[in-house]
C-alpha cells in the first residue's frame, strides 16, 4: 500500500509545515509581543538545571566556598595582593583629607593658623600638600599594579586548574554519560563557562574586595571629619541595598537562563556542523535554519531579561549618590548661613565631603558590575561542578588487581546481564567461554546485544548480573588502563585526529619509534599508499581524517592496532563496508594478519568475511542461541544462523 506524498514544505522529523516565506523580523516581533508573557516562565527556567531539577537557592555559598578551594596552592600570592590592596584602600580616602587641609589652611582660611602665615609660607605649606598628594598618587600606582598583576597571575592559574579538573573528568565519564549529553553543552563548559569564573576570579572576587576595602577605608575617614555628615551620607544606604538585592536575585536567575540556553545553542551546531553532509544531502537546510531561529530567538530573550535586570543597577546607584550630594549640600548650607554656627563646618570640609560622596558610591557602582560578574560566575560554577559531581559509573576499585605480563587472552562471560536503561535487558544470561588465540565472530540481528559484547570487554560499561572475566580475572577487579593497554579496537567509522599520520598510529605516544610505526604500517598493507604521499608519514591529518578515504582510514586503524600490539582484538561491525573491491582485499588481508596469534572477537553483519573463523557465535535477544563454524551451522536445518544467511544470499 502506497503512501500519501508528503505535502510541500512538510517536515515529518519536526512535526511541522515549514514556510517558504518565513520572515525573521517577523519572527521578531512575535517574540517581543510574547516576551511579557513569558518572562514568568523564564525566571522558573533560571530556578532549574538542563535536565530539569530544581536548584537550591542557597547554593551559592557552597559554590563560592567550592571555588575559594582552587585559591589554597596559591596562599602566598594572595595574601600579598590582599596586603597590597588594603594599604592601597587606606590611602586612598586620604587624597580628600589633603584637599580639605589645603583649601581650609592655606587657601580660604577657614581654620587657624592662616593669619599667623604670610603669602610665602602659604604656597610653601601649599606646595608640601601638593607633593605628598603627588607622592601618595605614585605610591598608589605601583599598588595598584601590584595587586592587580597578582591577581590575574593567580586567577589564570586558577582558572587552569579548573579546566584541567573538568577535562579529566569528562574523559572519566562512562560512555552512557555521553550517550545522553550533547557535545555542544560539553563544550560550553569548559569554554564559556570556565571563562566566566575566570572574569570573576582575575576582575570580580578580589576587586569585590579592593571596593569594600574603600568604602570601609571612606566610611572612618568621614566619621572622623564629621560624624553629622557622615550619617547624612549613609542615608540612603538602607533604600540602595533593599534594592540592589531584589535585583541581585533576578540577576541571578536570569544569567542562568542565559547559560542554559547558550549551551542548547552550542549542542544544536554541534550536531549540524558533524552532520552537514546528511543536511545538505536531504535539504534540511531552510528547517535547520528555521529551528535554530528558534533556539536563537530563545536564546535573545533570555539575554534581553538579564539586560533588563542589568540595566537597573547603575541607574539605581547614580541616584542613590546624587540624592546623598543633595543632602550633604542642603545640610551644609543649613550650617554654614544658619544662626551661630557659622563655625560647624568649613568650606574644606564640604568640598572634602562631596568628593567623599563621589567616591563612596563609585565603588558602589563598581560593587554592583562585579557583583553581576560574579553572579554570572555562580551561575557557570554551578554547572561546571554538576559536571564535576558527575557520578562515575565505571570505576576501579582503590586497590585494583595487578596485572603482570600479558594476557593469556581467554575471555569468559558468566551468567551476564546487562540493560543500558533500568532492566530494559540487552544480554540475558549470556554464558560462554573464548579460549586463548581463538577467533570469534558475533552475528544476529540489530539490537541482539553484538556490540554490547565488545563494550563489556573494554569495561565502557559495568555488567548488572553476573562477571566478564579475562584470564579468570573480573574486568571490574583491574585497573581501566591496564586492561585496555593490552586490547585493541578497530571500529567501523574509525576516528582520526588533528594532528599527522604519525602521531594517528601512535596515538601521541613518542616512544614508539618510527621503525615500528611503519612495520606495523606495512604489516597491515598501510606503507603502500602513505609512501606515495610528499610528506609520508609527517603527512598533516585534518579534523576527522578530512581528504582520507575511508579505506584508508580503516587501514591506518588497524596499524594503530598493531603497534599497541594488543593481546586481544576487538573488530566493531564491519571492517570492510564502504570500501572498493581493492581495499577490501587489502583490509580483509590485514585483518587476517591481525587476528594471527591473538583472542580476536568480530562483529560482523556479512556472514561471507567470517567464515574462516574458528567459531560463530549467534545472538538473538540477547541470549546465545547457536555456536559453532561456518559449514556446521548451515547444515542445521531451521537453523537461525541458516536463515540469516539465506536471507543475505537472497539479497546478494
Amino acid at each position: 500500500m502506497s503512501r500519501d506524498p508528503l505535502p510541500p514544505y512538510a517536515d515529518p522529523t519536526v512535526g511541522g509545515m515549514i514556510d517558504p516565506t518565513y520572515d525573521v523580523d517577523r519572527e521578531k516581533a512575535a517574540h517581543r509581543a510574547r516576551r511579557r508573557v513569558t518572562r514568568k516562565g523564564m525566571r522558573e527556567e533560571g530556578t532549574r538545571d538542563e535536565d530539569g531539577e530544581k536548584m537550591v537557592a542557597s547554593l551559592d555559598r557552597n559554590l563560592a566556598v567550592r571555588l575559594f578551594g582552587y585559591l589554597k596552592p596559591y596562599r602566598a600570592q594572595l595574601i600579598g595582593a590582599v596586603a597590597l590592596l588594603l594599604v592601597y584602600s587606606a590611602l586612598v580616602p586620604a587624597f580628600p583629607r589633603l584637599v580639605a587641609t589645603a583649601v581650609d589652611r592655606y587657601i580660604v582660611g577657614s581654620v587657624a593658623p592662616y593669619d599667623a602665615f604670610t603669602v610665602d609660607e602659604r604656597l610653601a605649606g601649599l606646595l608640601g600638600i601638593v607633593l605628598v598628594y603627588l607622592g601618595l598618587r605614585l605610591l598608589n600606582f605601583g599598588l595598584r599594579y601590584g595587586y592587580t598583576y597578582l591577581v590575574a597571575w593567580i586567577g589564570q592559574h586558577v582558572i587552569y586548574d579548573l579546566r584541567r579538573d573538568t577535562f579529566e573528568k569528562i574523559q572519566r565519564l562512562h560512555l552512557g554519560f555521553f550517550d545522553r549529553t550533547p557535545v555542544g553543552r560539553l563544550i560550553t563548559r569548559i569554554t564559556s563557562d570556565v571563562e566566566a569564573i575566570q572574569t570573576a576570579m582575575t576582575d570580580g572576587v578580589v576587586g569585590l574586595i579592593a571596593d569594600v576595602g574603600l568604602i570601609v577605608g571612606l566610611t572612618i575617614y568621614m566619621f572622623t571629619i564629621d560624624w553629622r555628615l557622615a550619617l547624612v551620607t549613609l542615608t540612603v544606604m538602607p533604600i540602595l541595598f533593599a534594592t540592589l538585592n531584589y535585583l541581585r536575585r533576578r540577576i541571578r536567575d536570569a544569567f542562568r537562563v542565559v547559560r542554559l540556553r547558550t549551551s542548547r545553542s552550542n549542542a544544536y551546531l554541534a550536531e549540524n556542523l558533524s552532520g552537514m553532509t546528511t543536511v545538505q544531502l536531504f535539504n534540511r537546510e531552510q528547517r535547520n535554519a528555521r529551528r535554530f531561529d528558534q533556539i536563537n530567538l530563545d536564546l535573545l530573550d533570555a539575554y534581553y531579561e538579564q539586560i533588563r535586570w542589568f540595566s537597573l543597577f547603575f541607574p539605581s546607584v547614580n541616584l542613590a549618590g546624587a540624592v546623598a550630594t543633595s543632602l550633604i549640600l542642603y545640610y551644609a548650607a543649613f550650617q554654614l548661613v544658619g544662626p551661630g554656627v557659622a563655625d560647624a563646618l568649613t568650606i574644606g570640609v564640604l568640598i572634602a565631603f562631596v568628593q567623599y560622596a563621589q567616591m563612596y558610591f563609585r565603588p558602589l557602582q563598581e560593587l554592583s558590575d562585579r557583583f553581576n560578574t560574579l553572579q554570572s560566575a555562580m551561575a557557570s560554577a554551578e554547572r561546571i561542578f554538576s559536571l564535576i559531581d558527575t557520578p562515575e559509573k565505571v570505576m576501579d576499585k582503590e586497590t585494583p588487581l595487578p596485572l603482570e605480563g600479558r594476557f593469556r587472552g581467554e575471555v569468559r562471560f558468566e551468567d551476564v546481564w546487562f540493560a543500558y536503561d533500568d532492566e530494559d535487558w540487552v544480554l540475558r544470561g549470556l554464558d560462554l567461554t573464548i579460549k586463548p588465540g581463538e577467533s570469534v565472530a558475533f552475528v544476529g540481528h540489530t539490537g541482539a546485544g553484538k556490540t554490547t559484547v565488545i563494550s563489556l570487554v573494554s569495561r565502557f560499561y559495568d555488567v548488572q548480573k553476573g562477571a566478564v572475566r579475562i584470564d579468570g580475572h573480573d574486568v571490574r577487579d583491574l585497573a581501566q588502563t591496564d586492561l585496555r593497554r593490552h586490547v585493541g579496537i578497530v571500529l567501523q567509522d574509525p576516528f582520526l585526529f588533528s594532528g599527522t599520520i604519525r602521531s594517528n598510529i601512535t596515538l601521541g605516544d613518542d616512544s614508539i619509534p618510527l621503525d615500528r610505526v611503519i612495520e606495523a604500517a606495512t604489516f597491515v598493507n598501510a606503507h603502500a599508499f602513505i609512501d606515495r604521499l610528499p610528506l609520508k608519514y609527517d603527512t598533516p591529518v585534518r579534523e576527522r581524517g578530512a581528504g582520507f578515504s575511508t579505506g584508508q582510514k580503516q587501514l591506518l586503524a588497524f596499524a594503530r592496532a598493531l603497534v599497541q600490539n594488543p593481546d586481544i582484538l576487538l573488530v566493531l561491525d564491519e571492517a570492510t563496508a564502504n570500501v572498493d573491491t581493492e581495499t577490501e582485499e587489502l583490509i580483509q588481508d590485514a585483518l587476517k594478519k591481525l587476528m594471527q596469534g591473538r583472542t580476536s572477537i568480530v562483529i560482523a553483519h556479512r556472514l561471507s568475511t567470517i567464515q574462516d573463523v574458528d567459531r560463530i557465535l549467534v545472538l538473538r535477544k540477547g541470549k546465545l542461541i547457536e555456536q559453532g563454524k561456518h559449514a556446521e551451522l548451515l547444515r542445521v536445518e531451521g537453523g537461525y544462523y541458516r536463515k540469516l544467511y539465506e536471507l543475505q544470499y537472497q539479497e546478494a
